[in-house]
Formats: structure tokens, C-alpha cells, sequence
């Protein structure tokens, strides 16, 4: 039996807002806002949330750690110990009872976004995140999730004012540039986060034969900097690279590269090519004849070991 069901206010308020957009007009200003927001908060999901602190795929400085997962937190997907938690328990149980966002186990729509509104889960299994639960700052950020969030709104708007009045040239104002670079970015960051749970695990080939549904969409991977490539992602969760394939364009892999060069991570993993061949092998092979692996869900969900620091990626043997 499900939990009740409590949309939240800042979720419905976002979604309602959009028709403002003709009322408050546009400028060229407003828009490239936007769009750097967009990207900025979608890599910090990305990058940060996911392959870093869920997957630890690679390491950051504890600074540079706390400074983004500030940045993903103001996307508005609530703070890391619920983003990592529930993250961790969908790879544990990935398309079967227990998964908080399965189309396969309960809908598209509730894959889509319904679940979080479901009372069952808007509280954080501790066990899931020990590592995040035992950092101050990101107990801060997880309790005040909703005030970081709102600490951007109020920026865009109160830039928008002084932008009005300093350089008019600009044609922006206040509620243009809330409207624009605070409301549709979020929104197009929730939708296109959220796409991930559900057309990903829906629609799109199967490179790996995982024990799951994911798929590799490339709409999706472009939206979300290479999110994307989910079948990939789920057959070598702790990668930090996902695009596979020549043509699989991943540039939250790109940023974490980078980082790893200016010294801001290091103990990157990555899927090496002779695993991948290997497993492409396997997977071929007919159900009852492949040999048993690890689950990958547990990778994810389970504390992970100190990994040896080194400036250049480490394969995934």
C-alpha cells in the first residue's frame, strides 16, 4: 500500500508560474541567465551528487566538495543525504519492489516525479548515506535544502533590480530574471533530471544485459550532460564516465577529467576498455550461462572503501 500523497508548495508554485513568462517578456539577458543556470546546477547534480558523492567515483577535496554540493543543492532536488540516499537504494533495488522511482514496478508518471511526493519517502534512510551523515556541512545543507534554494530566488531577483537600474541597456529586470533564469531553468532541470527515472528506463537500447530495464537515450544524456547513457551507467555504476561509446558525448565525464588535471579530484575510476569488452561478451551469452557478478546496486549503496589517490584515472579492473 502506498503513502499519501503531499505535493510540495515551491514544487506547484515553480510549475504554476511558468505563464508569467508572457507577462514579464523576455530579454537576451534573461535567457543567457537561464541557460548558464541551467548547466551550472545540472553539472553539480551530475557531477557532484551523483558520481561523486552517490557513486564515489572519484574524490574531491572536502571544500571543493562542500562548495558543490551548495551549487546542487540550490537545483531545488532537495539536500545530499536525500539526493545520495535515494539514489543508493535505487541502485539496491533497481526495478523491483522497493525502488523509490520504477515505471516498471509502479508507472510511468510516478517514475516521473509522483514518488517524491509520497510520504514514504520524504525522510532519509541514515544507513544509506553513514559517509555524508558523518560531514557537518552536509547535514547543514540537507536540514536548510529549502533555504539555499530559496537564497538563489532571491538572487535572481534582487540581480534583475540592480541590473534595471545600473544598466538598462540590458532590458531585464527583476521578476523577468526570476521568472527566466530562477523558475523555467529549475523547471527544465527538474523535468530533465527526472527523465532519467523514467523515459531511461523506458525507451532507448540496451547496450548491457543489466538486471534491470535501463536503457542508453541519447535526448536525455544531451539534457543532462550525459545522464543519458543509463544502461551503461547501471552495468558500471561506480564509472565516472558513462558515454561508452564514440558517440556518446558525456560532459560531466569532460569536467571531472578536468578536475583531475587542475588537482580539484583524483581517485577517478573508470570502466577500462578490456572490462567493457568482457562484459559485452558475457552478457551475450544466454541467461543461464553467464557467470554470477556482484550486484551493481550494492556497489553503489554500500559505504566505499578508501581508494588510493592518484592525478590520473584508475580503471575499474
Amino acid at each position: 500500500m502506498r503513502g499519501g500523497q503531499h505535493v510540495g508548495i515551491p514544487f506547484a508554485a515553480i510549475h504554476l508560474a511558468m505563464p508569467m513568462v508572457f507577462v514579464v517578456g523576455w530579454s537576451a539577458t534573461a535567457a543567457a541567465v537561464a541557460v548558464g543556470l541551467y548547466a551550472v546546477r545540472a553539472l553539480a547534480i551530475t557531477v557532484v551528487y551523483h558520481r561523486g558523492l552517490a557513486h564515489r567515483s572519484f574524490r574531491m577535496p572536502r571544500a571543493v566538495q562542500a562548495v558543490g554540493a551548495t551549487v546542487a543543492t540550490t537545483a531545488g532536488q532537495r539536500g545530499p543525504l536525500w539526493w545520495v540516499g535515494h539514489h543508493r537504494i535505487h541502485h539496491r533495488r533497481t526495478d523491483k519492489d522497493g525502488d523509490p522511482h520504477s515505471p516498471v514496478v509502479a508507472g510511468f508518471w510516478r517514475a516521473h516525479l509522483l514518488w517524491l511526493f509520497d510520504e514514504r519517502n520524504q525522510e532519509t534512510d541514515p544507513t544509506a548515506v553513514p559517509d555524508l551523515a558523518a560531514l557537518p556541512e552536509m547535514r547543514l545543507l540537507d536540514r536548510w535544502h529549502h533555504a539555499v534554494t530559496a537564497g538563489l530566488a532571491a538572487a535572481t531577483f534582487l540581480t534583475g533590480v540592480a541590473l534595471a537600474r545600473f544598466d538598462p541597456a540590458l532590458e531585464v529586470n527583476g521578476p523577468q530574471l526570476f521568472v527566466w533564469a530562477f523558475c523555467l531553468s529549475t523547471l527544465a532541470l527538474w523535468h530533465s533530471t527526472f527523465a532519467v527515472n523514467s523515459f531511461a528506463h523506458r525507451f532507448g537500447p540496451r547496450r548491457f544485459a543489466t538486471d534491470d530495464e535501463s536503457r542508453n537515450l541519447w535526448w536525455v544524456a544531451v539534457l543532462t550532460f550525459g545522464e543519458g547513457w543509463h544502461n551503461n551507467h547501471h552495468r558500471f555504476p561506480r564509472s565516472a564516465r558513462q558515454g561508452l561509446g564514440r558517440f556518446e558525448l558525456d560532459p560531466s565525464w569532460w569536467v571531472i577529467w578536468v578536475m583531475g588535471r587542475v588537482g580539484l579530484a583524483d581517485g577517478i575510476r573508470v570502466a577500462s576498455s578490456v572490462r567493457i569488452a568482457t562484459a559485452l561478451t558475457e552478457d551475450r551469452k544466454p541467461p543461464g550461462q553467464r557467470r554470477s557478478r556482484c550486484s551493481a546496486s550494492t556497489a553503489a549503496a554500500s559505504a566505499v572503501a578508501s581508494v588510493p589517490l592518484h592525478p590520473a584515472p584508475r580503471r575499474l579492473a
